[in-house]
Parts: C-alpha cells; sequence; structure tokens
C-alpha cells in the first residue's frame, strides 16, 4: 500500500507580534471594532511542521492541548487554501509552541498565516499574498498582517495595512499565569470606545495606549500586578487584549538582566523587534 505522504516534513517559523498601541475607535452595525494599532513583529516564533500527503487528508498531530485540532486554525487555513484552489494534496501537520496561548501575541493568527504561506508552497498553489490575505480574515483580523510578513500600522478591524519601518529595538514580556479572552473583553461595558483616530505622525511624536489595558486590569488582578511589576524598569503596556505585557529597553543585554529578576509565578521572554517576518525571508531564498 502506498504511503499517504508524498514528501519530507518541513519546518516553517511563525513569528509573534507586539501592539505597540490600540486605540478602538467606534463599533461597527456588525458588531466588530474600528481600531488603529501598530503590529511590531518580534523573533518570538511557533514553528508549523508540514508533510504533504497525497490522499487529501489534512490533520493536525502535535499541537496546543487546548485547542482542539478541528478548531486550530492550522487546520481552518490549511482548509481554506485547499477549497479555495481545488488542490487534491492534503497536509499533516504539527504545531510546536512557543508563543503563549490567550496572551495577545497573536499565536494562533501567526501559526494560520505560516500554514497558508508555506501550503500555497508546498501544494503548488502559485496564490499571491494578496489572495492569500483575503482568504486569512475570515480566519481572524490578525492573521492578514502575518501573510503580509511585515510590521505595520492597522485600521478597520486589523485588515488595513500601511507597512511601517521601526526600530527593531528589544522587549522583555512577561505572561501572567492567566488568559484573557478576547471577546470578553471587547464586549466589556466600560471599554472604551471613542478614542479619535490620529495619523502615524502623531504617534511617533506622542505616543499612543492601549485601550483595553484598563479593563484587563480591573478584572485580572494578576496582570494588574504584572504591569505594576514591570513598570519598575521600563514603560510597560499590554499587548493587544492580553494577557502578555511587554516593556520596550535600551538593549538585549538590559531586557536579559530584567528577565532575570522576573518573579517565578510569570513566565518571561526577552525578543527582539523585526521588520520583515523569518518567514517571508525563507520563502523568498
Amino acid at each position: 500500500m502506498a504511503s499517504a505522504v508524498s514528501g519530507p516534513e518541513s519546518l516553517w517559523p511563525a513569528p509573534a507580534k507586539l501592539n505597540l498601541f490600540l486605540h478602538v475607535t467606534g463599533r461597527r452595525p456588525d458588531g466588530y471594532h474600528e481600531l488603529q494599532t501598530l503590529f511590531q513583529l518580534i523573533d518570538l516564533c511557533d514553528t508549523v511542521a508540514i508533510e504533504v500527503r497525497a490522499d487529501g487528508r489534512i490533520e493536525r498531530g502535535a499541537g496546543p492541548a487546548e485547542v482542539p485540532a478541528e478548531q486550530d486554525l492550522t487546520v481552518r487555513a490549511a482548509r481554506a487554501l485547499q477549497a479555495a484552489t481545488g488542490t487534491r494534496l492534503g497536509a499533516a501537520i504539527r504545531v510546536i509552541k512557543r508563543i503563549p496561548i490567550g496572551g495577545g501575541l497573536g499565536g494562533g493568527s501567526t501559526d494560520a498565516a505560516t500554514a497558508l504561506l508555506a501550503l500555497n508552497r508546498l501544494w503548488g498553489c502559485g496564490l499571491s499574498v494578496d489572495a492569500l490575505a483575503a482568504l486569512a480574515l475570515p480566519l481572524g483580523a490578525d492573521v492578514p498582517v502575518f501573510v503580509r510578513g511585515f510590521s505595520a500600522w492597522a485600521e478597520g478591524v486589523g485588515e488595513r495595512l500601511e507597512r511601517v519601518t521601526l526600530p527593531e529595538g528589544s522587549f522583555v514580556i512577561l505572561r501572567p499565569g492567566v488568559s484573557v479572552p478576547t471577546r470578553e473583553v471587547f464586549q466589556s461595558p466600560e471599554l472604551t470606545r471613542n478614542s479619535p483616530v490620529i495619523t502615524i505622525r502623531a504617534f511617533f511624536e506622542s505616543g499612543g495606549r492601549n485601550d483595553c489595558e484598563p479593563v484587563v486590569r480591573a478584572r485580572w488582578p494578576e496582570v494588574a500586578e504584572a504591569l505594576d511589576w514591570l513598570g519598575q524598569y521600563a514603560p510597560a503596556r499590554l499587548t493587544g487584549t492580553g494577557s502578555c505585557i511587554f516593556a520596550p529597553v535600551a538593549s538585549y543585554g538590559e531586557a536579559q538582566r530584567i528577565a532575570a529578576r522576573v518573579p517565578d509565578k510569570w513566565r518571561s521572554f526577552v525578543a527582539r523587534g523585526l521588520n520583515v517576518s523569518p518567514l517571508h525571508a525563507l520563502l523568498s531564498d
């Protein structure tokens, strides 16, 4: 009997992101929120391992235990690409997690984007990045930025992207021992939804804030405690809807020194900012 696998396993990086600020500028009739944010890619990465299957089946083996395989965004992304292109090929997928789940770092979204881009290459689909970004949006508002693979200013629900070149600085990231459901934050009655629209220039001149941070501080005291602790060393901020927090620091060495002081009850990460996704660098080779 012939093997269903038609190629060796290949490994593909899936970088995390930080929201350097997040303003909620309104709420649409369909319930989605209008946002402004600045996505900073970082070198903290998951790995998506893929074997092409000849029988058309799409299966996830290893992956986050908290996420059933059928609900995993990598599986949903693979099936969306399969349906859009009519390919008869399938895939065996493994997701090797390093990015915390429920932390606001885009872990599920970046894994989905990596699956789309890698399978587009492995299956020989030949779709453009624009076409892949259109497939990505129904999977989640953060998925297109990872498909496009660059740090970006974002508006709308996060789908209108403008490429931005950022200083490739260093960051300390803390993960309190909680997950924050995005839906709960955005449905919170105390969330402000009327931040004025700003320009990119205005952000770089005067900065911004995370409108979700007061909600998360009030409802998840573990996050509030971590924000206060990290704030002793550098300006600390929530990323996305949390629960991870981050602070930009002067150097990678300084980030390592702060991370070494983090209490044992929290996880810490040290990361460098990126302007281009390592996945796109790999695909362009």
